[in-house]
């Protein structure tokens, strides 16, 4: 009953975090709501199960909003990168993959275009050490500020920022060839 209220407490105070996580990662609202409404539902059918205390339930809800999303590109099937955008649009660079990637057309060579930039932004953040995967990933995927996080953890707020410009760095060189290629088309 205890998690049962915890889980209640945090989807008061959590909701627009977990919508605007799984928003980014989804075609509409209503698709992001839907998804929220049914994991909060199946983690509290799940609550009554659980026999150990969980440390940090908020930690567990984001591992099955993760699943559920990718559940829901498994039925899709066709993998786009539609809505994703980033919190940083000082670059030319981020400017640039927004624009494209915030076109909504619809066309084989724009899907695999997007599909590409995806998958190379995955394959860039899983090169990174894990501290600063994790400081990227919250910022920009869950939007966690660093002084959340710094709450959160314990650690230093400049060092959560250099974290996060180190793996933005990495990101831009991991980038450059599929930004060049881009802009000669």
């Amino acid at each position: 009953m205890e998690l049962e209220k915890q889980l209640e407490k945090l989807f008061k105070t959590d909701r627009k975090k977990f919508l605007g996580f799984i928003r980014q990662r989804v075609r509409s609202q209503e698709e992001a709501e839907d998804i929220l409404q049914d994991v909060f539902t199946n983690v509290l059918a799940a609550s009554h199960h659980v026999k150990k205390p969980i440390e940090n339930i908020a930690s567990w809800v984001f591992t099955a909003v993760r699943n559920r999303i990718i559940d829901s590109y498994r039925k899709k099937r066709a993998e786009t990168f539609t809505d994703l955008q980033s919190a940083n649009q000082n670059d030319d660079i981020t400017d640039s993959f927004e624009n494209f990637l915030g076109d909504h057309a619809n066309s084989p060579e724009i899907d695999l275009m997007r599909k590409t930039i995806w998958e190379s932004v995955q394959e860039g953040l899983a090169e990174l050490p894990d501290e600063q995967r994790e400081v990227f990933e919250k910022n920009e995927f869950e939007g966690i500020s660093f002084r959340e996080m710094s709450e959160e953890t314990g650690v230093n707020i400049n060092t959560l920022l250099a974290r996060k410009r180190y793996a933005v760095l990495h990101l831009r060189r991991r980038l450059k060839d599929l930004y060049v290629s881009m802009n000669d088309k």
